[in-house]
């Protein structure tokens, strides 16, 4: 399972021209899955994302989490992050998880971070998504479980 965060002043994602999912101050997760993610994973990932110290303190030190700022996540299922670049100049997506498993593996993963008292938005699984931000920093990190 791969995570895109991107830490975010404002962000929402659209579906055919209609904002489907909106959020203020927090984090974009662009979220990819592979064959053989499961729910070990997703919980793992859900916990360090909304724990990862990587707001501004008082001073400007990245040191409080998304709870301590009370931050929103925006979920987007990003299937190219499965790609292999290795060969070729065409992405191959032979490492993707099967749509149906994905799904079901992405709602997990939405679940858990919700479980961490965290407002969650999200687009649609599946659909062409346009996503619109405003990166704070820019602070982005790049999550893998495994590692």
């Amino acid at each position: 399972m791969k995570v895109v965060l991107q830490r975010v002043k404002e962000a929402n994602v659209k579906v055919k021209g209609e904002v489907v999912g909106k959020i203020g101050k927090g984090v974009v997760l662009l979220i990819g899955i592979e064959r053989g993610d499961g729910e070990e994973g997703a919980k793992y990932l859900a916990n360090k994302i909304v724990n990862l110290r990587i707001f501004p303190d008082n001073k400007g030190k990245m040191n409080l989490s998304l709870l301590d700022v009370k931050g929103e996540i925006l979920a987007v299922s990003q299937f190219t992050l499965a790609a292999s670049l290795k060969k070729g100049r065409r992405p191959s997506f032979e490492n993707a998880e099967e749509p149906q498993k994905a799904e079901k593996l992405f709602n997990f993963f939405v679940k858990e971070l919700r479980d961490r008292r965290v407002k969650v938005e999200t687009g649609i699984f599946g659909a062409m998504m346009e996503v619109f931000l405003i990166n704070d920093g820019p602070v982005t990190y790049i999550l893998e479980y495994p590692k």
